[in-house]
């Protein structure tokens, strides 16, 4: 395996991971030794077979839930150290996206993006989805960011799943975060659908700095959409570069002798 090439972050980067693993109840051992540090404002995509750890070292980084052994930094404060209110004010710079979308089916697209405030929101206002106009204004922009501003009123299971997931990023987008974990946000949808989601989250990437952490299984979606790849087998990082360095001799590593890249890849 290539050896691992340490990202171009400074001395702050926005993540930084330090001999993490994770040990489900049982015994089954998800991550391993994994060190890894995440500029700011870089596009990360996590490669890796299913099972290889990708979404369970994205639902550490943010502590949902909580790794066996090791340390997390974001923007340089330790999360695997916080709790209670300093942990919830943390989380608050931290936007994830899920795969299946995670909407209120029934309620309007609006009353979902505007649920990405409630971290920020009075308790009381917050229990009954009372919001202030200011944060429908801004919900009603993050709907126009994404595309849909004209559908605010419909219900979210009225939409098709690229919509749906566009809802989603909007939500992300509500709680102004400075880093978005996106838990392979394209997986559930149509070939034809997943660039039109996508190019949303390389947006905010390229014209507005936020720093991204996406697993993908496409590899046509890491090689446009990337700035840095890392590759996960059996939880541990087994590769680290450029898209312009990962080839169809590394691509067999990560994925077995067996598997063969799509045929749009550029290898």
């Amino acid at each position: 395996m290539n050896a691992v090439v340490a990202a171009d972050s400074g001395a702050n980067p926005a993540v930084r991971i330090a001999d993490l693993g994770m040990v489900y109840p049982g015994g089954v051992r998800a991550l391993e030794g994994v060190n890894l540090e995440v500029g700011e404002g870089e596009f990360l995509a996590i490669l890796g077979l299913s099972g290889s750890g990708k979404s369970t070292l994205l639902r550490c980084i943010n502590r949902l839930i909580d790794p066996t052994e090791g340390k997390v930094w974001i923007f340089g404060q330790e999360i695997t150290a916080l709790s209670g209110g300093e942990l919830r004010r943390l989380r608050r710079q931290v936007a994830m996206i899920f795969q299946q979308f995670n909407l209120v089916r029934r309620q309007t697209v609006l009353t979902n993006v505007l649920s990405g405030s409630l971290g920020r929101s009075r308790l009381l206002p917050s229990l009954v989805l009372s919001f202030a106009q200011n944060e429908r204004d801004r919900a009603a922009q993050n709907l126009e960011r994404v595309g849909l501003g004209d559908r605010a009123g419909s219900r979210a299971d009225a939409l098709s799943g690229g919509q749906q997931q566009r809802v989603a990023v909007a939500r992300a987008l509500m709680q102004e975060p400075r880093l978005i974990l996106a838990d392979e946000p394209v997986a559930s949808l149509d070939p034809a659908l997943r660039h039109s989601v996508m190019r949303h989250i390389e947006a905010l990437n390229r014209e507005e700095g936020l720093t991204v952490i996406c697993s993908l299984h496409d590899i046509d979606l890491v090689e446009r959409y990337a700035t840095r790849l890392v590759a996960l087998r059996d939880g541990q990082v087994v590769w680290e570069g450029l898209p312009g360095d990962f080839d169809r001799g590394t691509f067999k590593e990560i994925y077995g002798e067996d598997a063969e890249p799509a045929s749009n890849t550029g290898f």
